[in-house]
């Protein structure tokens, strides 16, 4: 059986401890020995290069250097990686290291909560075959990108809230490889309820089982 690990904490306005909690059921229906844990030391846990999968859900916190080089040693060695909206591109700000594993930083989201489109650019990648673009209302998040990674998915600013971003267009889930380990990142479920839409939740499924090793 494949084992995962839910890591919670941080900003408690992204509700990260009812996100692993769906996260969670999501992953036990698919077969996963699942455990929950809750702050960054538990990336120290000696049974981490064991996992199939680990998913950090974080904001605006911080981490001490045993556990981070615990994290970034697991996946290197071949652990996937996998996690939405502030739980990669908003954790351990401070963290180069942890950035260049997940691939995305945040650096804004211009007028907070609101409409915006997501279009589904990769229609042949196993996370998005078959999917469709959708309209979503969310926070839309402006990202600092590492080129390597592979979008799936993308947004483009209206330049509404920002006006030297009109007409950008910002990735919104993307892939990557980390050493031997597979990292998969959406932007979007800044709180709970939005995984109640179906489209952002079987993207969401879709890359933590791609991920998984």
């Amino acid at each position: 059986m494949r084992k995962a690990i839910i890591v919670w904490g941080g900003w408690e306005g992204h509700e990260p401890e009812q996100g692993a909690l769906v996260v969670r059921d999501m992953l036990v229906a698919e077969g996963f020995d699942v455990r929950v844990e809750q702050g960054s030391d538990a990336f120290a846990t000696p049974d981490l290069a064991e996992m199939s999968l680990i998913v950090p859900i974080f904001t605006r916190a911080t981490i001490e250097k045993a556990p981070l080089d615990n994290l970034l040693a697991a996946v290197k060695g071949g652990c996937g990686l996998g996690s939405y909206h502030g739980g990669l591109a908003g954790s351990f700000r401070e963290e180069v290291a942890f950035h260049f594993m997940c691939g995305v930083q945040w650096v804004a989201h211009p007028g907070n909560i609101i409409d915006f489109r997501v279009d589904i650019t990769n229609q042949t990648d196993p996370i998005t075959a078959g999917l469709q673009s959708f309209d979503y209302h969310s926070e839309q998040y402006y990202l600092h990108v590492d080129p390597a990674v592979e979008v799936l998915a993308t947004t483009t600013c209206s330049g509404e809230y920002a006006e030297w971003t009109a007409g950008v267009v910002m990735p919104v889930v993307t892939k990557k490889r980390f050493g031997k380990g597979r990292v998969f990142y959406t932007a979007l479920g800044h709180v709970a309820r939005e995984f109640e839409h179906p489209t952002m939740r079987e993207i969401l499924r879709r890359g933590l089982l791609w991920a998984a090793c």
